[in-house]
């Protein structure tokens, strides 16, 4: 097919770019640093049967561990020790690196134990930058760590990050939510609903730990608490462009006018309603869940979706790849519909001569275009979408997004 070709030349141009920038990147971070680049040139490698490319993938591992020796410190899960923790300890666990991973990572254990400890303290429950992120990386030690004594720890780390953040939660009748700074700016605080900084977030990785049974009692109440905040905000009506806010405010009424994509809006809500709904076992919960995605495959104009780049985080791959996860899971016929049309879509942004493979990100902050490596904003993201559309095999990868 043609479509499959162009996006063939679009994987070597993607591949071409990360080998030749590698050295631009300064963080280790799974969503924002060189292990996440690194996951790419490892599924690269599989997707062409071709061992080249992990080879460049042992040299960004390698050259990760250099920066630690030599001082590097930044400890979170996006850009830091955390997210480079959990990029090792999955190509492990897949069979791309052979690593004693107790002994190379059980060294981070307190360093990283006593950051989340900190953020819990400052309210700082953040995904990307904060405990949920922690949180994720001891998770994935818990499930694969070789030692019995390691895996005591992890789950008394888990344990405690649980009941902190029961205790920081604020009660309104059945249900449960976590208030954190909206606007670092401003300072303004109130509720947030997103996936990549707010209560969704907190919702998808109780559900992923629920899946345990030592973390079961604990996890239920956060995750029924949690969903009920979040289903007593949908517009119960339909008559707004999304049907969850991005945040809620304690002075100011709700604004239903979120973006359609993974960070924040109906997406990232519905996914993690999803992953609840399905930990439970509760019917009723995700049937829900699957009717708030399928209300978001009406959206497809520019004007509704506010999509304007073509990465992950916020844009027409990332969009494309959930769907190609929600097909997989439940089957609906747009959801599958929305697969291609979002695959497309992102082909179409690759128009930038001075951009990685044609791509560039939209930076809000400085309303400019920029290329960017990353897998959470820019090729390395984009490339391993196009890997999973193009596979016959499933991948995950996008774990580290609490996707799959």
């Amino acid at each position: 097919m043609v479509h499959d070709t162009i996006l063939e030349d679009h994987l070597q141009k993607i591949a071409e770019a990360i080998r030749g920038h590698q050295s631009k990147e300064n963080n280790i971070g799974v969503l924002g640093g060189l292990s996440g680049m690194a996951l790419f040139c490892f599924y690269y490698a599989k997707y062409l049967d071709d061992d080249s490319f992990s080879d460049i993938g042992v040299e960004m591992i390698s050259d990760c561990i250099e920066k630690i020796n030599e001082g590097y410190s930044y400890p979170t899960y996006c850009t830091g020790i955390a997210g480079f923790g959990w990029a090792v300890q999955h190509l492990t666990k897949e069979g791309f690196l052979s690593l004693d991973c107790d002994n190379l990572l059980g060294q981070f254990d307190e360093y990283l134990c006593s950051r989340m400890k900190m953020d819990l303290v400052d309210g700082n429950y953040d995904y990307l930058h904060g405990a949920i992120g922690y949180g994720l990386y001891f998770l994935s030690r818990y499930q694969y760590a070789e030692s019995s004594d390691l895996k005591l720890r992890y789950q008394s780390y888990l344990v405690e990050l649980t009941k902190t953040l029961e205790e920081l939660s604020i009660s309104s009748g059945k249900a449960l939510k976590w208030e954190s700074t909206l606007d670092i700016k401003t300072g303004n605080r109130g509720f947030n609903l997103s996936l990549s900084h707010g209560i969704s977030s907190i919702l998808n990785f109780a559900a992923r730990l629920y899946n345990f049974d030592v973390f079961k009692e604990r996890t239920r109440k956060i995750i029924i608490g949690s969903s009920n905040y979040i289903f007593d905000l949908k517009d119960k009506h339909s008559e707004h462009m999304s049907l969850f806010p991005v945040w809620v405010e304690e002075d100011a009424p709700p604004e239903y006018n979120s973006r359609l994509a993974w960070c924040y809006g109906d997406l990232g809500i519905g996914l993690s309603l999803l992953h609840a709904a399905n930990s439970l076992g509760d019917g009723v919960m995700r049937n829900h869940a699957l009717e708030i995605l399928d209300h978001t495959t009406k959206r497809k104009l520019p004007d509704d979706t506010l999509v304007v780049d073509a990465g992950f985080c916020h844009g027409s791959y990332g969009n494309a790849h959930i769907y190609q996860k929600l097909w997989e899971n439940a089957k609906y016929e747009s959801f599958k519909t929305l697969v291609d049309f979002w695959i497309a879509d992102g082909m179409r942004k690759a128009i930038y001569e001075d951009g990685y493979a044609g791509y560039k990100q939209w930076d809000g902050s400085v309303q400019n275009w920029r290329p960017q490596l990353s897998l959470l904003e820019g090729v390395t993201g984009i490339g391993l979408v196009i890997i999973d559309y193009l596979s016959k095999e499933p991948n995950s990868w996008d774990e580290c997004l609490m996707i799959s």
